[in-house]
């Protein structure tokens, strides 16, 4: 796969075809369904607490800027917890179809699994929103809350289109520096870290998704679409263009793995010579 002045390898699978690939992979596949279906139940069960206006929380906090600083800390805490799991260590704990399409043009991973993870993450925040639904109940429908959606703010939706690119451009720059470097073990706190200040300053103006997924599931329930494309293109595009990025200051060769945490003694599913010992070094 080629981009501007620069040719990306493909990780080319061996083996079977698709369905014995399938069968070999179809563990982290579920992993990634959960680990977003996770990540959507805790955005609606804090987004309810901290925003419905019958919620006790909501009425002791006015000021929004504070809640949504609350919301941050609330959503990284969820995906720190997810990434350093032993699932999500399995996994590489993905959770994003941005990131994932990101390392596949990385040729870090394979087309097939790429169509799994995807397909998976996809599902996966669907049914997790259905589930905080069906607990919730019509207080997830409320305008406050409203499905916990990605929407543009105030300045419309190409400011939200610039924003939504500059945060994917920032967090993919901040994976591949830090997963690829002697601190790779601190990647999920700095991902985390970074969910937390986009939710805090920049959600008024975009929302914060960073994640087509993560937006694509409150705009099917809520049956709002008119925006969905920015939550598509954009983060693609920052992510995208991130990575061109790093490997035209640092190679290729630097992309060591698609795994946000290495930990864990198992193999990597997408066939690295990193060990679990690297990491720590």
């Amino acid at each position: 796969m080629t981009g501007p002045g620069v040719t990306f390898q493909r990780n080319v699978g061996t083996g079977a075809g698709i369905s014995g690939h399938v069968r070999r992979h179809w563990p982290e596949y579920l992993i990634e369904a959960g680990a977003l279906g996770a990540f959507m139940v805790s955005a609606a069960m804090f987004a309810t607490l901290l925003e419905h206006p019958a919620s006790l929380v909501r009425e002791a906090l006015p000021n929004p800027a504070l809640r949504r600083v609350l919301m941050g800390l609330a959503m990284a805490g969820t995906a720190m917890a997810i990434i350093y799991s032993s699932f999500g260590a399995r996994s590489g704990a993905h959770m994003n179809p941005a990131v994932t399409l990101t390392f596949a043009r990385l040729g870090r991973i394979t087309g097939r699994d790429a169509a799994g993870y995807i397909t998976a993450q996809t599902i996966g925040g669907v049914a997790g929103l259905l589930l905080a639904f069906g607990v919730l109940g019509r207080r997830l429908a409320d305008p406050s809350v409203n499905f916990v959606a990605t929407l543009p703010g105030p300045w419309g939706e190409p400011a939200a289109f610039a924003a939504e690119m500059l945060i994917a451009y920032i967090q993919m720059t901040v994976v591949l520096t830090v997963s690829n470097g002697r601190h790779a073990k601190w990647t999920g706190v700095a991902a985390a870290s970074m969910v937390a200040v986009y939710i805090s300053i920049e959600a008024p103006i975009s929302g914060m998704s960073l994640n087509p997924a993560r937006s694509f599931a409150p705009a099917l329930l809520s049956g709002s679409f008119s925006s969905l494309w920015i939550y598509l293109a954009a983060p693609l595009s920052g992510m995208a263009l991130a990575a061109e990025v790093f490997v035209r200051r640092r190679g290729l060769a630097a992309v060591i793995c698609a795994k946000l945490n290495h930990a864990g003694a198992g193999p990597c599913v997408f066939g690295c010579d990193r060990r679990a010992a690297s990491p720590a070094a």
